[in-house]
C-alpha cells in the first residue's frame, strides 16, 4: 500500500468570483482511516512468523443489519448555507423546551419533517450557516495568535464585540431620515454598528463529529472541516484550501483511543452553459458601455487648451521638513511670488499658506520637523515681449520659519526663497534660510525670554524683489546669521501648444521657454513679412500715380 502524502498547509485561499454565490458547491469525502496508537505502535513485520488478518479483529454486523463499514466513510455535496443537521441537533430539537427562537422553531419543524421522509442524508458531516448560535460565539471567541496561553489585548476584547454581519447592518425602518446629525450620548450598541467601518461578511462553517461508534452527538468530538467566508465584494475566503491535486487534510484526535481521519474537499460548482456566458457578456458590455457614456457626460469633450505663446504652470507641492533650526515647535509661512509682467493666477487662486505647529525629532545631529504638508496652486504664463534681449521671469517661492512657544512666543527661524523648476517633473529642493542678527547680548536675551527679534517687512527682501528698479540692491549693514534649512517636494506639470512641434523638433530638447521663445519670433517674422508686403504695395500705388513726365527718364533742361 502506498504511503498517503498528506496537505500540512491549513491556511486560507482567496478567491474572487462574479457569479452569484449560491451557485456554490462543494464535495466533502470523511473518511477514517485507523487508530492513530496503531499507526505510532505497529511494529515492524516480522518474516518467518505468522501474521493474523486485520479483518479478524473487525466488529460483525449487528443484529439490527447496521454495517459500521458504513460509519467509516462518508461523502457529502453541500450547497453555500445549506444547513445540515448534527446528531447533537437532532437530539436537541426534538424537544420542543429547548427551541427558545423563531430559528429554533424552525430547524424543529425541518427535522420532524425528515423523520417523515427517508432521514438525513449525512450522519457526520453537518454545517453551521450564517444564522446559527455557533457562528456567532466562533467570531466573538476567535484568537488572533496560535499561543495556547493567549490573553487578549484590550483591542481584541473591543473588536470582538463588531460582529462584520449582514444581519446586523439593518437599515432605518420605513426609510425615516434622522432627526439628529449627532449623537450626542451612544449607546455601545450604537458604537458597534457605526463606528467602525466594515464590509458585509456571510459565514459558513463544514463540520464533522469524529466521536466513535455509537457516541455521536458529542459537542466535544465536533471538529471544523472548512471555514467559507464571502463578502459583497464576491469575494470568497476559503480556510483550508480545496485539496485539488494536493494530498488530503488529516486530523487527529485526542483522547483515550486517538483515531486519524482524513477528508478531501473539492469545488464541483457547475459550469455556465455557453449561452449563459454570451448572455452574461452581453450585459456587461452593455452596462460598461452606459458606465462609460456616463462618465462622458461628466467629463466632457472639450478639451481646455492654451493660446498659442502661453503656458499654464500646475504645481501639486509638499512642505516636506525643516531641520536644524535652534528652538522647537517650527512652523512654515510660504508664499508664491509671480513676476509682475507676462504672469497671472486665477482669481480663487490662493498663493500662500501656513503649516501646522511640528515637534522636532532627533535625526543624527539635528532636529528635524516632519510637516507633510500639500500645497496646489495654478498660474499663467503670456509671452508679450517681443524685445530681443527680454528674459522671462520665473515664480518665486518664499518661505519664513518661525518658532512658538509655550507661552505663544514667536520667534523668526529663518527667510528663505528659491526659484520654481522650469522643467515639468518632480523636484525635490532644499532651501537654506538665514535671519536677521543683532548684535550684543541684550538683543539675544530678548529673543530667548520675551520672543521679540528682527523681523523683515517685506519678505520678498530675501532676494532682489520684484519692484525695484535699480542696477545695484545693497545691503551693506545688514548682519545675518545662517540658520536651517527647508525641504520642499514638489511635482510641476506644464501645458502649451509648443508642447505639440513635431518629433525632430523635439530632439532638439529645448527648454519651454526657447519653446515659447519661438512661438515669439514665428510671430515676429510673420510681421516683418506682413510689413513689408504692405510697403511694396504702396509704393507701386505711389509710382502709378505719379505723372508721366516726371516718371520719364528724359527732360528739358533750363540754363
Amino acid at each position: 500500500m502506498a504511503e498517503t502524502v498528506w496537505s500540512t498547509d491549513t491556511g486560507e485561499a482567496v478567491y474572487r468570483s462574479w457569479d452569484p454565490v449560491r451557485n456554490l458547491r462543494l464535495r466533502v469525502h470523511l473518511q477514517r482511516i485507523t487508530s492513530s496508537n496503531y499507526l505510532h505502535y505497529q511494529p515492524a513485520a516480522q518474516p518467518g512468523k505468522d501474521l493474523i488478518d486485520l479483518a479478524t479483529f473487525r466488529p460483525h454486523p449487528s443484529a439490527s443489519g447496521y454495517r459500521p463499514e458504513v460509519d467509516e466513510e462518508e461523502e457529502v455535496v453541500i450547497g453555500w448555507q445549506e444547513k445540515l443537521f448534527s446528531q447533537f441537533e437532532v437530539d436537541l430539537y426534538q424537544n420542543e423546551a429547548a427551541c427558545q427562537s423563531p430559528l429554533d422553531h424552525q430547524y424543529r419543524q425541518e427535522i420532524l419533517k425528515l423523520e417523515h421522509l427517508d432521514g438525513r442524508k449525512n450522519r457526520r458531516i453537518f454545517t453551521y450557516t450564517d444564522s446559527d448560535r455557533y457562528t456567532n460565539l466562533e467570531e466573538h471567541c476567535q484568537k488572533m495568535t496560535t499561543a495556547a496561553s493567549e490573553m487578549p489585548s484590550f483591542l481584541v476584547e473591543r473588536m470582538a464585540n463588531v460582529r462584520r454581519r449582514r444581519q446586523d447592518r439593518r437599515g432605518m425602518e420605513g426609510g425615516i431620515l434622522k432627526s439628529r446629525i449627532v449623537t450626542w450620548e451612544p449607546s455601545e450598541e450604537f458604537i458597534r454598528n457605526n463606528h467602525v467601518i466594515n464590509t458585509a461578511l456571510q459565514t459558513m462553517y463544514i463540520m464533522a463529529d469524529l466521536g466513535p461508534y455509537g457516541k455521536l452527538g458529542y459537542k466535544k468530538y465536533e471538529h471544523v472541516l472548512c471555514t467559507l467566508k464571502v463578502d459583497s465584494n464576491g469575494v470568497i475566503t476559503v480556510k483550508p484550501d480545496f485539496t485539488g491535486s494536493r494530498g488530503p487534510y488529516r486530523i487527529e484526535t485526542d483522547g483515550e483511543k486517538q483515531e486519524l481521519w482524513k477528508y478531501t474537499i473539492d469545488n464541483v460548482s457547475s459550469l455556465a452553459q455557453p449561452e449563459e456566458e454570451e448572455r452574461e457578456q452581453r450585459v456587461f458590455k452593455d452596462l460598461y458601455g452606459r458606465h462609460k457614456e456616463y462618465l462622458n457626460s461628466l467629463v466632457g469633450t472639450d478639451f481646455e487648451t492654451t493660446v498659442p505663446g502661453a503656458l499654464r504652470l500646475f504645481v501639486n507641492g509638499e512642505v516636506v521638513s525643516a531641520q536644524g533650526y535652534e528652538f522647537d515647535n517650527l512652523y512654515v509661512h510660504f508664499f508664491v511670488e509671480l513676476p509682475t509682467t507676462s504672469w497671472s493666477s486665477p482669481a480663487f487662486q490662493q498663493l500662500s499658506g501656513i503649516t501646522q505647529t511640528c515637534a522636532t525629532k532627533s535625526l543624527g545631529m539635528d532636529n528635524v520637523a516632519y510637516f507633510s504638508y500639500p500645497f496646489t496652486f495654478e498660474a499663467s504664463f503670456l509671452h508679450e515681449d517681443e524685445s530681443a534681449g527680454a528674459l522671462p521671469a520665473w515664480p518665486v517661492l518664499y518661505c519664513e520659519v518661525l518658532s512658538l512657544d509655550f507661552w505663544q512666543r514667536c520667534r523668526v527661524e529663518g527667510y528663505g526663497a528659491v526659484v520654481l523648476p522650469a522643467t515639468p517633473g518632480s523636484h525635490t529642493l532644499t532651501v537654506s534660510t538665514w535671519r536677521p542678527l543683532e548684535l550684543g547680548p541684550v538683543a539675544e536675551l530678548r529673543r530667548v525670554f520675551i520672543g521679540g527679534s528682527l523681523e523683515l517687512e517685506d519678505l520678498s527682501y530675501v532676494r532682489v524683489p520684484a519692484t525695484f528698479k535699480g542696477e545695484r540692491l545693497s545691503r551693506f549693514g545688514l548682519r545675518t546669521e545662517t540658520t536651517g534649512s527647508v525641504t520642499f517636494r514638489l511635482h510641476c506639470l506644464q501645458q502649451s501648444r509648443a508642447f505639440l512641434e513635431s518629433s525632430s523638433l523635439r530632439k532638439r530638447q529645448r527648454s519651454v521657454l526657447d519653446r515659447l521663445e519661438g512661438f515669439s519670433q514665428q510671430s515676429s517674422s510673420h510681421g516683418v513679412l506682413e510689413a513689408f508686403r504692405r510697403a511694396r504695395r504702396r509704393m507701386q500705388e505711389a509710382r502709378e500715380s505719379l505723372p508721366q513726365d516726371l516718371g520719364s527718364p528724359s527732360g528739358a533742361t533750363v540754363s
